[in-house]
């Protein structure tokens, strides 16, 4: 996530744990309407808002860091793309430090450190201090998603987790749209490096909420690390052909959507329509339509299963990313719209699978998941700001296109291997009559 941004519902590391995590005799959980509850709810609220605020800071502000280094777009993406990838290979390795150190430990750590590092990065000097600084931030900020659903798993009563699970979400979306919408508008008056200053401070605050209100675990035992039962979990979801099409569509959704907003800044501050930076940012309201889309995508499934929900997806980002050539504002605004809906709705969909997929080992399918979605981020990026620099915005909609063509082929692939496996069971059973 970006976002989603993504950052809105990804899922997290952590999320069904290993009972030795828990102890034996432990307190009761949380339920709502109890202190307690509401202070951790408000605490993962604001960690949220701080982790995705940090993580996708310099993304609305791209055309001003392109002026000032006096570099392409694709060489500024790199400060997107360095965050996100890093995030991506940290999330497996710090969700197992979790389980050894405590999932508070970790978040307060990895927030102090994403902080400083969030308050150093207006001063870097150079585009290559730059992403150096923001590749570091990614790694720091992974231990957030690593540890707070497995503090949430074991701290609230089961009925009551979905809702603390919601709140948890709500504060990344609204960390991701803030974070650009505060940097575009301070960059407006201050240029980029106030931007990322102001979404700094922002950071700092909701850090300092999130440690003062975060409860201390009850129900936590620390747990050795063992990185061969790691590596021999990772091995096995790997090698399940299903695992691997979601992380794929995870990825490739995430594609879509990483070039979309790294790039949607230079489209809109170019002609014919030449916005403002903060107006630029304020674009990233429409985040707000992916937490509706995102949290209607388990009526979508029932009513059109899990394969049509995602051809549904498809096809309302396909129709986006078309809309969005138009030269019309009003027209690119209704295909962003389009894009983000069909995209929350896709990874909402592919994300809530490998839960159930998985049998064992939930918290590391989960953490690949992610890994596979932010390294999507990162690639989007990237590759989006190289077709943009070579074919202008309709570069980034054609990467945008044959990724979505990718989930596709995914998907259909997948409704024939069903298919075939079916065939077969059926032929055992009747013993090949």
């Amino acid at each position: 996530m970006p976002a989603a941004s993504t950052e809105a519902s990804a899922p997290v590391a952590g999320a069904l744990e290993p009972q030795s995590s828990r102890k034996p005799s432990s307190p009761e959980p949380l339920s709502p309407g109890e202190p307690a509850y509401r202070r951790m709810s408000l605490a993962l609220f604001a960690a949220g808002v701080a982790a995705f605020a940090l993580l996708y800071s310099t993304q609305a502000l791209l055309p001003a860091v392109s002026a000032d280094f006096g570099v392409t777009a694709s060489a500024a993406s790199w400060t997107v793309s360095a965050s996100t990838g890093a995030l991506a290979l940290f999330v497996l390795p710090l969700s197992a430090l979790s389980e050894r150190f405590g999932r508070r430990t970790l978040m307060t750590v990895s927030l102090t450190v994403a902080v400083v590092l969030g308050l150093l990065v207006p001063l870097a000097p150079s585009l290559e201090v730059l992403v150096a600084l923001r590749a570091l931030q990614g790694a720091a900020l992974a231990g957030v998603p690593a540890a707070a659903m497995a503090y949430l798993a074991e701290e609230v009563r089961p009925r009551a987790l979905i809702g603390a699970i919601g709140l948890f979400v709500a504060g990344n979306s609204i960390g991701g749209m803030s974070g650009r919408i505060v940097t575009g508008w301070a960059a407006q008056f201050g240029g980029w490096r106030a931007g990322l200053a102001a979404v700094g401070v922002l950071a700092l605050i909701a850090a300092v909420v999130f440690r003062v209100l975060l409860p201390r675990p009850r129900r936590f035992t620390p747990s050795p690390v063992s990185p061969g039962i790691l590596a021999s979990t990772v091995r096995g979801h790997l090698a399940n052909p299903l695992l691997l099409r979601l992380y794929a569509i995870g990825a490739l959704f995430m594609t879509v959507f990483g070039a979309v907003y790294t790039m949607i800044g230079y489209r809109l501050t170019e002609e014919p329509f030449g916005l403002p930076p903060g107006v630029v940012g304020s674009v990233f309201l429409v985040y707000l339509v992916g937490t509706v889309s995102s949290a209607g995508a388990g009526r979508l499934v029932a009513r059109l299963g899990r394969r049509g929900a995602l051809y549904l997806a498809v096809v309302t980002t396909t129709g986006g990313l078309l809309l969005s050539l138009s030269a019309s504002l009003a027209a690119v605004l209704l295909g962003l719209v389009l894009i983000t809906a069909g995209f929350f709705a896709g990874h909402a969909v592919a994300s809530s699978a490998v839960s159930r997929t998985a049998t064992t080992g939930r918290a590391q399918a989960s953490a690949l998941y992610q890994s596979a979605y932010y390294l999507g981020s990162s690639v989007g990026g990237t590759l989006g700001a190289i077709a943009f620099h070579s074919g202008g915005w309709a570069g980034t909609v054609a990467l945008g296109l044959l990724a979505v063509t990718g989930v596709v082929s995914l998907t259909a692939y997948g409704s024939w291997a069903a298919r075939v496996a079916t065939r077969r069971t059926l032929v055992v059973a009747t013993g090949g009559h």
